[in-house]
């Protein structure tokens, strides 16, 4: 039994769908636009299914750069050790970072990894669709034959850049496969650019992040010659849901100490929005107590001051 059986089947009933949908409100029903934006369709309800999966990602690589400062101390404590022992302790005190901080190193490919079974279902479906083959789901025969037929510009939505002579598929292929490269390497390239802290610009969390930068991009250019149309179309509104989506997180809600954190304070801080300090108020200083002087016994008892009336009249002499 095929694995991607459910995910076809899935695949499939959003397809025909977004089709029907179309096609009632009077697109025609063997046409290539209508086509494409059923497939556009499609990729809106599977990101935005994968939203909650991405709201963990942010969580995640947020809380790996918190932590890469603790990580970069506890490389430069194991540098140069290559023992078995020390390798050990330093594995598990790196997991022990990545459990306390709730981060994981490869978040960052987790909606990549989710997508993929999706994208390999939508590939299989339209692979057969282009050979007029029924699916196994809703995908009868007679709509495979129509997605076919289907061309946009002039060009099959079933062909590939590889396997078409015509100009029309040269051209919208290598077109998109541009847009998708450049649509990649934006995504990340604003990751790195603005929304990363400086100490931690050398880390290997972020080196790992600039090898992706350029790896993806290459990914996508040497593939998509040899996908048909429909699959990138899928692909290439994916890439942009997901450029938007990072741009809007960036913007809301940066990385401290980051080139994004700094310009969100100060827009803020021009709407009167930014929140002040709590002031932290000081202990008053304590007046300095006068210490008694113990008085001594001889001090304590004074002579008693006679009064005027008690006082006896001086005699005076008698002329």
């Amino acid at each position: 039994m095929d694995i991607l059986w459910p995910i076809k089947w899935a695949v499939e009933l959003v397809l025909v769908m977004f089709h029907t949908v179309f096609t009632a409100v009077g697109m025609p029903a063997d046409g290539g636009l209508t086509w494409v934006l059923s497939i556009v369709g499609l990729t809106l309800v599977v990101r935005a299914a994968l939203i909650p999966v991405f709201v963990k990602q942010i969580k995640s690589q947020r809380n790996m750069l918190i932590v890469q400062p603790e990580l970069q101390k506890l490389q430069k404590k194991y540098k140069g050790k290559t023992d078995r022992e020390s390798r050990e302790k330093f594995a598990a005190e790196q997991m022990a970072l990545y459990k306390k901080s709730g981060s994981n190193p490869l978040s960052s490919c987790l909606p990549l990894l989710m997508q993929m079974p999706i994208f390999s279902s939508l590939f299989f479906v339209l692979n057969d669709a282009q050979k007029g083959k029924g699916g196994v789901g809703l995908l009868t025969v007679e709509l495979s034959k129509s997605f076919a037929h289907g061309d946009l510009f002039g060009a099959p939505l079933s062909a590939t850049f590889m396997n078409s002579s015509l100009l029309e598929v040269k051209i919208l292929a290598a077109v998109m496969i541009i847009a998708m490269t450049a649509s990649q390497f934006i995504t990340q390239r604003q990751i790195i650019a603005k929304n990363q802290n400086p100490a931690v610009a050398s880390s290997q969390y972020m080196q790992t992040q600039k090898i992706m930068m350029y790896i993806f991009p290459v990914i996508f250019a040497i593939s998509g010659i040899s996908f048909p149309l429909g699959v990138m179309f899928y692909w290439l509104t994916s890439n942009f849901w997901t450029m938007g989506q990072q741009f809007i997180v960036i913007r809301n809600m940066p990385t401290p100490g980051s080139v994004a954190h700094k310009a969100r304070e100060e827009r803020l801080a021009k709407k009167g929005k930014l929140p002040k300090p709590e002031a932290i108020e000081e202990p008053e200083e304590e007046t300095p107590r006068q210490r008694v002087q113990p008085v001594g016994k001889a001090r304590a008892k004074k002579p008693a001051t006679k009064s005027a009336s008690t006082t006896k009249p001086t005699n005076k002499p008698k002329n």
